[in-house]
């Protein structure tokens, strides 16, 4: 659905994507991960036919997203980050202006803009203006306009940005819906829904493809990463410095919840440390209420990718 091959985009003094090359297959839910400024929303744009590249070959459905851009789009649905509405509009007027610009005419324009209205929960506010809308259903609205052609293939880009968590959760269920009939691409900062909603990760960092695999496998990849959870009293001592003591720690990390701490204990390799652990909060009498080994994260492999830009 997705071809991309050797694209590269330069501006003055500046590469935001340096010959980067992956595909998306049709029906796949493909999570696009990176920091702030490591080329997404650029490569976003460039599929979506909103600015050209330097350089490199992209198609969507077969069709060349420069040289043949009219057909490339009628197989896309784009959501941008800041989703563009005209505010002063009701809903329904707003989807129906849409579907028409999107060459949605007669009969179908009445069947899809109910149709996806019903899809992304917009009853209830389908006569009310935009600018009266929250966050969650202003968002609502931009998925319902990137659906309302019917295309093959939805580029998400931070779909979820800006809501609360039960608002996630509904349009995330909403994103795992589409994904029966729809190829996606979704790009967010938000890992947990990733790993519930995606097929295949592909990280991006610095304009250049770090990975491209299942959020499971790149766990794998990553085993040692996740590393020891230590929740413990060690009372006035420095305790970050006494396990750094321990061989074969690689760095500790602590989040303060008052007289319990939690540490968060990264090993060199796949070292099972909480043996030497626990004799270290033994002979010291901290009390320890937990020590358990914690599997790597998705937030694991990306930080493990990307912490170069750091």
């Amino acid at each position: 659905m997705i071809k991309v091959e050797n694209l590269t985009k330069k501006y003055a003094g500046f590469t935001a994507i340096n010959n980067i090359s992956f595909e998306v297959g049709k029906g796949e839910i493909v999570g696009f991960l990176g920091p702030n400024g490591a080329g997404k929303s650029t490569t976003m744009r460039i599929l979506s036919s909103f600015m050209p590249a330097t350089s490199g070959r992209a198609s969507i459905a077969g069709y060349d997203v420069f040289e043949n851009s009219m057909e490339a789009r009628t197989h896309l649905g784009y959501m941008p980050e800041n989703v563009p509405l005209y505010t002063d509009m009701r809903v329904s007027e707003y989807l129906v202006y849409r579907a028409k610009l999107k060459g949605v005419t007669g009969r179908r324009l009445k069947e899809r803009v109910g149709d996806v209205k019903e899809l992304c929960g917009l009853g209830e506010v389908e006569n009310r203006i935009v600018s009266t809308l929250s966050k969650g259903y202003r968002q609502r609205v931009g998925l319902a306009d990137a659906l309302v052609h019917e295309p093959d293939l939805l580029i998400l880009d931070e779909p979820t940005i800006g809501l609360d968590p039960n608002q996630i959760r509904s349009v995330r269920e909403l994103i795992k819906n589409l994904g029966r009939h729809h190829t996606i691409l979704l790009s967010t900062h938000i890992l947990p829904e990733v790993e519930a909603t995606c097929s295949r990760v592909i990280i991006i960092n610095r304009g250049r493809i770090e990975a491209s695999d299942t959020p499971d496998n790149l766990r794998r990849q990553l085993r040692g990463a996740g590393g020891i959870r230590l929740e413990a009293n060690p009372g006035n001592e420095d305790a970050v410095a006494e396990l750094q003591k321990i061989s074969g720690i690689k760095d500790v990390t602590i989040q303060d919840e008052g007289e319990w701490k939690r540490f968060l204990i990264r090993a060199e390799g796949n070292a099972d440390l909480r043996e030497e652990i626990f004799r270290l909060a033994a002979d010291r009498k901290w009390r320890v209420r937990e020590l358990s080994m914690r599997g790597a994260t998705l937030e694991d492999v990306f930080v493990e990718m990307t912490h170069t830009d750091a």
